[in-house]
């Protein structure tokens, strides 16, 4: 499995806020591109990074602030929020994202994912955002009437790389990951499936590996990584014990 830090971006620093509310925000760094440097010196192989702004406001607002993550390490990243056309999706792919996460606008116009798995084989992901199972949107602001299942089941064989399913009440508040629903959503699908939300110790990778450890892609952390509750280096030296079928590659970003 691979470890995925996770940079949120809001205003321009590294935050983590609480159950995705955007006045319960922690800065943690003003400088994003050091903090990427530093978490690839730790040796993560790939970083999670999420427009919080953008999620927002339906389009990117930190892209001066990805550009210098850009600049300072050569590992892949993988970016969402605010992604809605594919402008946008080509847009952040020419800047050197590796892949492009898709969230509100998968459940608003699933054609735009199946179109852009067409044009971008094997860079598309699909965020699905669950609050009490039901798929959340537009940075976690409304929630809809769809099950994250449905949603997930919508893009089998379409060419998706992964599904990112993180649990919002689990979200920043290092309780510990929904691992039983994210194992439910795993088996039910075959698209890999990335584990989000709660993720607050090595005991909590420890027990995603022991229940998982053969589905999953990976595993997204972040408040707990900047909390120095887990350390990169562990985490990735735990989760590459085993390998999920289908993992991503290390391909970095020019790749």
């Amino acid at each position: 499995m691979i470890f995925f830090p996770a940079i949120d971006l809001k205003d321009g620093q590294c935050v983590r806020l609480l159950r995705g509310e955007m006045d319960q925000a922690t800065v943690f760094n003003d400088d994003a591109g050091s903090q990427a440097k530093a978490f690839v010196s730790q040796g993560c192989e790939w970083i999670h990074v999420v427009d919080l702004n953008g999620a927002f406001e339906g389009r990117p607002v930190n892209a001066d602030t990805v550009d210098a993550i850009l600049d300072e390490v050569q590992v892949p990243i993988e970016l969402g929020g605010g992604i809605r056309n594919l402008e946008t999706i080509r847009f952040w792919l020419d800047k050197g994202v590796r892949r492009v996460i898709l969230g509100t606008v998968a459940l608003r116009n699933p054609d735009l994912v199946i179109e852009a798995c067409k044009l971008y084989p094997g860079r598309i992901a699909v965020g699905v955002d669950a609050k009490d199972g039901m798929v959340a949107v537009e940075g976690w602001a409304e929630v809809s009437d769809i099950t994250a299942l449905d949603l997930a089941k919508k893009f089998e064989d379409v060419g998706v790389a992964a599904i990112i399913f993180t649990d919002i009440g689990r979200d920043g508040l290092m309780q510990g990951p929904n691992i039983e629903s994210t194992l439910e959503l795993a088996r039910a699908i075959s698209t890999p499936v990335i584990v989000s939300g709660g993720v607050s110790s090595m005991a909590d990778l420890q027990a995603v590996m022991d229940q998982g450890g053969d589905i999953f892609e990976g595993v997204i952390s972040g408040r707990a990584v900047y909390d120095g509750q887990i350390s990169v280096r562990e985490a990735v030296d735990l989760l590459s014990q085993r390998t999920a079928t289908g993992a991503v590659g290390n391909q970095g970003r020019n790749a």
